[in-house]
């Protein structure tokens, strides 16, 4: 596979994220972590399925425990963080706090070995964060600090998987096979949290059970698969730039589906948030440019 395909294969989990909160929401009212051990449960089984058929299941025998860690951590954490912070806040505001991970991933790959940060970076992220900012400070209409952990949750949770893309560079040689190990092991860790911490509610309609099945089936399992390949074989700050279109794909999906209400706030915030990844991006293609030039 060519690195133009692999890019291009890794932007479908793009797609499928933007689907995520709509998704999430739709599950009301199973509680993150159960939705995690469902959904992961799914993924999981999907992906052995695949590994089976392709023959892989004996690469799995030859991955170094460490990338079972570090891929089962993040799935789970970044998971358990977006649902949690989706059932404590507002979807579309959490959602856009969340999706600062586009901009995260240029700003932390400017930071690996050839890379350096430059002013682009720098403005798209005083851009994105104001964003974020404006969404806190409910911009005009009132703090509400019954919100703050749900979007605390989201920013923690844009840090997580912004970490994780970046970091799966070190552990690159890891098959894509690998990543049914990480779903499978990210609803085994999800399921005790649960039974521990949480009240047992299954999903109560045909609509929350049919969003919790296509969560497990496309943004919580096909886009994992991709994404790793992407990430991995694929030009990891063109997928961060590309990325950008996610916060508005997002909030666009949820205001059609009427689960978001219309307002001026959540376009700009929107529109700082979209606009500071694509900085940020543009100056790391103009950098890559000018090398390719000399």
């Amino acid at each position: 596979m060519s690195r133009v395909q692999a890019t291009g294969v890794g932007f479908v989990a793009v797609l499928l994220w933007a689907l995520l909160a709509l998704l999430t929401v739709r599950s009301a009212p199973v509680p993150p972590l159960l939705l995690n051990t469902i959904c992961f449960a799914i993924g999981g089984t999907c992906g052995l399925i695949w590994t089976f058929l392709s023959g892989g299941l004996g690469v799995l025998r030859r991955v170094p425990r460490r990338v079972y860690v570090f891929g089962t951590l993040g799935l789970f954490g970044y998971h358990a963080l977006y649902f949690s912070a989706l059932r404590l806040a507002p979807a579309a505001e959490a959602g856009l706090i969340a999706y600062l991970w586009p901009l995260l991933i240029v700003l932390f790959s400017g930071l690996l070995p050839g890379e350096r940060l430059r002013r682009g970076h720098v403005i798209g992220a005083i851009a994105g964060f104001a964003g974020a900012a404006l969404i806190i400070s409910g911009a005009g209409q009132g703090f509400e600090a019954r919100h703050l952990p749900g979007y605390a949750l989201a920013l923690i949770c844009a840090l997580t998987w912004s970490g994780y893309s970046v970091l799966s560079r070190v552990v690159g040689d890891a098959p894509t096979q690998s990543v049914t190990l990480f779903c499978l092991g990210a609803a085994a860790l999800s399921l005790p949290l649960h039974l521990a911490f949480e009240q047992t509610v299954l999903p109560t309609s045909a609509t929350a059970w049919a969003a919790t099945v296509l969560l497990g089936l496309g943004p919580v399992g096909l886009a994992f698969f991709v994404w790793d390949i992407g990430v991995k074989r694929g030009d990891i700050q063109l997928l961060g730039a590309a990325s950008y279109a996610a916060p508005l794909l997002s909030t666009g999906i949820l205001v059609i589906a009427g689960a978001a209400p219309v307002s001026a706030t959540l376009g700009l915030a929107a529109l700082l948030i979209t606009g500071g990844a694509a900085v940020a991006a543009y100056a790391s293609f103009g950098s890559s440019a000018n090398s390719t030039n000399a």
